[in-house]
């Protein structure tokens, strides 16, 4: 923990200057959310250390923490160590290993607490020490950001720079918002006293940030003053038994995401395959997992093939004719053919329905296809790829999916709420108005 990051920016030094901090007593908070172009990373931004500092994370909906690269151009005043006899150590341990006797498990060097961070994009795991410092959010009032809240006791994982290949420039680690208690939306909660509870809205702009919102069960006002969370549908969160990350979570549950989709649906018609792998086993297989680390939709391979055919078919009734599909995609049209909507591209309608049928996520052409342009050709090519015979889960709904969607995960009641795309609501996620509100009234 040598040299300090490079200087913060003016504007930096403006919104400190302009926010005072809050006192705990005000429980909704947000932070942006940026897509990088190169890697398709959903990129968070918070504020750490003492003084604060802007720091970019790659947002890991499933995963158990967040860890920060600090072997370089790390200084705070206020981080330290856990020692192996402190009780949260214990905690620490007790989370990450149920099961260490079968496996490694995160214990203590030279009396400091560890864990195991993992890029969850490239799938590599080190050993890493624990750290304490302070996390600090814009507080809102669901339309504006306002002043600044700590969380003077933020745990993260130390892991080393190694870890960061793969990942978007600028970024320095990654965000952990799985169902763990020491996930970065847990300990915002328990920090103060409020429901575990956030919702995230990803844009699909290039250059208007979407949004994350912490304890807060809404309103979510996007321009035009639009309050989303009076759309939002719900459905059961369902816990998949046995975790699926390399180390930390064998034979433990998952601190991921699942949804108890029972059908899809392909311009109202229902796909037929074998429905029985859209349950969870006892082994942790199947079922239909959300994630912000997987770029496009990924089916199990049944699934696939019967969701293609159902596709294509449906699509040659638009006087669609498939060309030769670019890797890693499968379906490919000539954008010339393709006519364009507000909602996307007009292609057919894709719903996953849930198990209580009156609630299906309907996905329109926004957000099932890919643009994919170059001097030689322009295709819109469907965003669904084949996962393979045996998956760990049979769905996996990627970040595609989820762009223009407002998407809650209220860990409270157990349950998902979900809008569908907001562009039918004449609205985006790059809607939400970051202009400062500097008279932000406290409820």
């Amino acid at each position: 923990m040598q040299s300090p990051m490079s200087s913060p920016s003016p504007i930096f030094h403006f919104l400190l200057f302009f926010f005072f901090f809050l006192s705990p007593s005000f429980a909704a908070f947000l932070a942006p959310i940026t897509k990088d172009p190169t890697t398709s990373q959903y990129i968070l931004s918070i504020y750490l250390k003492t003084p604060l500092q802007p720091t970019k994370l790659v947002l890991d909906l499933g995963a158990s923490f967040a860890w920060v690269d600090c072997t370089r151009r790390y200084k705070s005043s206020s981080y330290h160590h856990i020692p192996c006899s402190d009780p949260l150590c214990s905690a620490i341990v007790s989370l990450a290993c149920s099961n260490c006797f079968r496996r490694p498990a995160p214990g203590c060097a030279n009396d400091s607490c560890a864990l195991f961070p993992e890029n969850s994009v490239t799938r590599q795991t080190i050993i890493a020490e624990a750290l304490v410092d302070s996390l600090a959010l814009p507080s809102t009032d669901g339309r504006n950001p306002a002043r600044f809240a700590r969380v003077p006791e933020f745990v993260f994982s130390c892991a080393k720079t190694s870890l960061l290949k793969g990942i978007a420039k600028g970024v320095t680690g990654f965000a952990g918002l799985g169902r763990s208690n020491f996930s970065l939306p847990a300990q915002v909660s328990t920090a103060f006293s409020s429901p575990f509870l956030f919702a995230l809205c990803l844009s699909s702009s290039p250059s208007a940030p979407g949004v994350a919102f912490f304890n807060s069960g809404g309103p979510y006002y996007f321009l035009p003053e639009i309050d989303l969370s009076k759309s939002l549908i719900y459905t059961p969160l369902i816990l998949n038994p046995v975790g699926s990350t390399i180390i930390t979570y064998y034979l433990h549950p998952s601190d991921e995401y699942f949804i108890g989709v029972s059908a899809i649906k392909v311009n109202g018609k229902d796909l037929q395959f074998n429905k029985t792998i859209l349950t969870i086993d006892e082994n942790g297989f199947g079922g239909t997992k959300i994630s912000t680390t997987t770029p496009y939709a990924v089916l199990e391979t049944s699934i696939y093939n019967a969701f293609k055919e159902a596709f294509v078919s449906e699509s040659a009734a638009l006087n669609l004719t498939v060309t030769t599909p670019v890797k890693p995609f499968g379906v490919c049209y000539s954008a010339d053919d393709v006519l364009s909507t507000r909602l996307g591209p007009a292609v057919p309608t894709v719903d996953l329905v849930m198990k209580n049928d009156d609630a299906f996520w309907r996905i329109f052409g926004a957000n099932s296809m890919v643009r994919i342009g170059s001097k030689d050709e322009d295709l819109w090519c469907l965003g669904f790829l084949d996962g393979g015979a045996h998956p760990r889960a049979s769905i996996v709904i990627g970040g595609l999916q989820m762009e223009d969607n407002l998407l809650q995960f209220d860990l409270e009641k157990k349950r998902f709420g979900f809008t569908s795309s907001v562009l039918s609501h004449g609205t985006m996620c790059g809607n939400f108005n970051f202009t400062i509100n500097g008279n932000l009234k406290q409820n």
